[in-house]
């Protein structure tokens, strides 16, 4: 029995000598007591031969994103949506032209310090990130950006001095030799720009003044955008009823197809969009009240041939 029992304890001292490893990978213990690690297993490799990112979701950016683009002789900053990284920078300007009220031809956009970004470059390109912010200015040349500016601003009196009516006599250095149709194209030029920035910012004085002084609301941008188009994507509704009434039209198509009334429909301008409605009827009720009363007067000269023939049977 006294056998049995020392055989009994040696087993037990010599289990404890050599305790079960740990679930789990736990380290070792070595001859010393301290633990060792287990050997660092090589990262698991992709079917391509590269091993997976540490991250994926740090690494894939947003299929469409916002930027922000800040026009910097103003300070006004717009928000611009449905960006992707494989927009072009044309793509974005044709945006802006619409959401900044800026015509497609006097921007100029800058990321960072990459100097003027070229049209046929993309987002990608420029490491334009979601939420980036882009410099837009303005071409400054021939008295543009001072036109922008008192547009932006809206006073009527500012704009006149500055070249968007044909008695003006402002001059640039590029205007200064031009003579009849020259000088009226080129005013005529100045005052769709200021007509189409003062519609889009809602300065319905400004507007006025430069309906009054021969702007033309039927002139397009590059883009094929009236002034209507940007009054109706900003919702400016006195903007739109007075250009409207200057003979605009609702039904003018931009270079996507867009009319002024899609614009408002896409971007929840209902109100504008509403003012367009009623307008338009209104004009089909101006044009079918003529041939209503054609119809009255023919219906009468029918009634009263068959009353003429009747008397002359009795």
């Amino acid at each position: 029995a006294g056998a049995m029992r020392r055989a009994a304890a040696g087993a037990a001292g010599g289990g404890g000598a050599r305790a079960a490893r740990p679930a789990g990978g736990a380290p070792r213990p070595d001859p010393a007591g301290g633990p060792q690690p287990l050997p660092a297993q090589p990262p698991a490799r992709t079917r391509g031969g590269d091993p997976p990112a540490a991250s994926p979701a740090l690494d894939v950016a947003p299929d469409v994103f916002v930027v922000r683009v800040l026009l910097e002789e103003t300070g006004e900053m717009f928000r611009v949506t449905d960006c992707r990284s494989d927009m072009t920078v044309r793509e974005l300007k044709e945006e802006l032209d619409l959401m900044a009220g800026i015509p497609f031809n006097l921007q100029r956009l800058q990321y960072l310090d990459q100097g003027v970004l070229m049209d046929d470059s993309t987002l990608k390109f420029h490491d334009v990130v979601p939420g980036g912010i882009i410099s837009l200015c303005i071409w400054h040349y021939d008295g543009w950006t001072e036109l922008v500016l008192a547009a932006v601003d809206g006073d009527p009196s500012k704009l006149s001095r500055l070249g968007v009516a044909e008695d003006s006599f402002y001059r640039t250095t590029n205007s200064q030799h031009f003579e009849d149709e020259q000088w009226k194209d080129w005013i005529s030029q100045r005052a769709f720009v200021a007509l189409y920035i003062t519609s889009h910012r809602g300065h319905l004085d400004a507007v006025q003044y430069l309906l009054e002084h021969g702007a033309n609301c039927l002139s397009k941008s590059p883009v094929g955008r009236t002034p209507l188009h940007v009054a109706a994507a900003m919702g400016q509704s006195d903007c739109i009823d007075l250009l409207l009434s200057h003979g605009a039209s609702i039904n003018d198509k931009d270079a996507k197809g867009e009319t002024p009334m899609s614009i408002a429909r896409r971007l929840h301008r209902e109100h504008g969009e509403r003012r367009m409605f009623l307008h338009y009827w209104k004009a089909k009720s101006r044009t079918a009240a003529p041939t209503d009363l054609i119809m009255r007067k023919f219906f009468r000269g029918v009634r009263s041939g068959f009353g003429s023939k009747k008397k002359n049977r009795t």
